[in-house]
């Protein structure tokens, strides 16, 4: 068994590779033959009221190839930075992380690989902003308006350049040190123009697409922000687009949901996640999950991925406004990018190999 860790995925797989092995994975699913469930959080109070204890899984697998379940252990609070209050999270302490993938055969059931998911889990996501941009952004979208500039920010633009002919972005985030520190690395990078800007609505206007990529505990893109023709993609920053922003759109892109579980075809699966708590012990200051997680916006304006794919393009006029998001695909998306990392990681000889028997035994689960 492999153990692969943040430094080996680096090394390992490039952003498009991680782009293309969705697109297949993906193709897979619509194609019956890969099956995913949502991703799941367990949600426990701790003895400190601010803060409490999230278990979150996904796991998905496809026929002739792998099984992988990805697993986060996180304790998470929340921080006011101004006007912005922003979801943090830590593993033992602030600082440091536990999340992984374990994979293993379809075929004889055997566990092949742990892998850490920290820079997977961006690249993955990254990807399908630039799938969704691919297919529902005007081509000629050349302006970028970002709110964010951590490391879902970069991925993200590394993964739509590929995409679009992007010439410009304007970036915006609460702390001016990180934004400007962003811009001058990506720009070098990627070689395109790269702006740090002083307020969020200097970097929506006068753009093409619009990203908001944050850890916001609340919206960042706003109804305001919106003119005819932009194209909108959020990750994090309130859990989706507000219903205000919702009205504006002319059509939505979303790539699926999960089947129903067998017998129970008469009930939908489509919330981006399902939380399970325990019924007393949390505080308000905690502010732990209160609700269902969206599921599928925009009603008639909603178009399907498949449908794309089957029909050759996505049904757009140059003014409309167009959103993108996964659906609730997430248990889809790590069997095909662990696979991957797992063949790349054979072939280069690289990970660290641990005896599989450690995992196996000889009484019957």
């Amino acid at each position: 068994m492999k153990v692969i860790n943040n430094a080996d995925v680096s090394r390992l797989v490039t952003q498009e590779e991680v782009t293309r092995a969705l697109e297949s994975a993906y193709q897979d699913f619509f194609n019956g033959t890969a099956v995913c469930r949502p991703r799941v959080d367990v949600e426990i109070p701790s003895s400190s009221p601010d803060r409490f204890y999230r278990w979150g899984t996904m796991e998905g697998g496809s026929v002739g190839k792998y099984f992988a379940i990805r697993c986060k252990s996180d304790m998470i609070y929340h921080k006011t930075v101004g006007s912005s209050v922003t979801q943090e999270k830590y593993c033992v302490e602030p600082g440091t992380f536990c999340g992984f993938i374990l994979l293993f055969s379809v075929e004889n059931g055997e566990p092949l690989a742990l892998i850490n998911d920290g820079v997977i889990q961006h690249m993955r996501v990254a990807a399908d902003g630039a799938i969704g941009v691919k297919h529902a952004s005007r081509e000629d979208s050349s302006v970028i308006g970002l709110l964010g500039s951590g490391g879902m920010a970069k991925d993200h633009l590394r993964s739509v350049v590929h995409v679009r002919d992007i010439q410009r972005v304007l970036v915006f985030s609460p702390t001016k040190e990180n934004r400007e520190a962003f811009a001058e690395k990506m720009s070098m990078e990627l070689g395109i123009d790269v702006v740090p800007v002083d307020a969020p609505e200097d970097a929506v206007r006068n753009v093409d697409i619009i990203m908001g990529l944050t850890d916001s505990a609340i919206p960042v893109i706003k109804p305001e922000y919106v003119e005819p023709g932009h194209h909108l993609l959020n990750v994090g920053g309130g859990g989706g687009i507000p219903p205000e922003v919702q009205a504006l759109v002319s059509k939505f892109l979303r790539f699926g949901n999960t089947d129903s579980p067998v017998g129970w075809s008469d009930t939908s699966f489509d919330d981006e996640h399902l939380t399970w708590q325990a019924r007393s012990g949390f505080t308000e200051k905690a502010m732990a999950s209160k609700g269902r997680a969206h599921g599928v916006f925009g009603d008639d304006r909603l178009v399907y991925l498949s449908q794309v794919l089957d029909e050759g393009q996505f049904p757009r006029h140059p003014a409309d406004v167009t959103y993108s998001e996964r659906g609730n695909l997430q248990g889809n998306q790590f069997h095909a990018v662990a696979g991957l990392l797992y063949e790349k990681a054979i072939d280069a000889g690289i990970g660290t190999e641990i005896p599989t028997e450690l995992f196996l035994q000889d009484i019957r689960n």
